[in-house]
């Protein structure tokens, strides 16, 4: 059975969902064991309302640029058979959870009564990360730094683009495709070293046995004298020696 799991972020009007703030976009990336397999989910939504400036600064999208985008209600659907029964991997949970599930309770019944919780699995990736490097900066800028994720191109926050660099930083995080890759092609220089390697030959000659000289024995039993000594008894050459 495939472990599937789902990256998912978002980009709101504003930071509370208690207060009415709403979503505006929505991105996934779609993880099949610990492979990202190439599908994806995205949508920008239509808010009913308006976005906070510190929002637009945030992530660049206004309010006009989303007049004539679909409503929470047209996508829910399509976004819950993408995501169901899978692990959801978000970066701080609660934030990206709180949000969806104030969507689904604005929709008509059963909707209304969804929780994410009920259908997914969730890992929150903050709380993977602050227990991986308690006192640092476990942003997803940060984290792309440390772990070598390149996010040149997030001048601005986008949930696909985010979720996309999230998926990369969780891989890397929990020992990631990049493990994997190493594993596979060391097994590989292992099979071609050994397809390489040829048996040793015996020689078909005998092999000359020189014997040691009189003095050479003498010296041997000296030495033998003076491990005896020094261990306080029988050295184990001796021992096997004379069995």
């Amino acid at each position: 059975m495939s472990a599937r799991q789902i990256i998912l972020d978002t980009e709101t009007t504003g930071l509370e969902f208690e207060r009415g703030h709403r979503i505006i976009e929505v991105g996934c990336v779609e993880l099949v064991n610990r492979r990202i397999t190439g599908r994806r989910f995205q949508k920008y939504l239509n808010p009913e309302r308006d976005i906070d400036e510190a929002a637009v600064a945030v992530h660049g999208i206004t309010r006009a640029q989303l007049a004539n985008e679909p409503r929470f209600a047209a996508i829910a659907e399509e976004l819950l058979q993408f995501i169901d029964g899978a692990e959801l991997v978000i970066h701080n949970a609660p934030f990206d959870t709180g949000f969806i599930d104030a969507e689904f309770k604005r929709l008509p019944a059963p909707l209304n009564e969804l929780r994410l919780a009920q259908r997914c699995k969730v890992l929150d990736t903050l709380a993977l990360a602050r227990g991986l490097h308690p006192g640092q900066r476990n942003g997803l800028d940060a984290l792309c730094k440390r772990y070598n994720v390149d996010n040149s191109q997030r001048e601005l926050h986008g949930a696909l683009l985010d979720a996309q660099l999230l998926a990369e930083v969780y891989l890397a995080m929990t020992g990631g495709q990049g493990a994997l890759a190493l594993g596979e092609a060391a097994t590989a220089a292992a099979r071609a070293t050994e397809s390489q390697a040829q048996r040793a030959r015996r020689p078909t000659q005998r092999l000359p046995v020189i014997a040691a000289t009189a003095d050479e024995l003498v010296a041997h039993e000296r030495l033998l004298d003076l491990i005896d000594e020094s261990a306080g008894g029988r050295c184990v050459w001796r021992s096997h020696t004379q069995s």
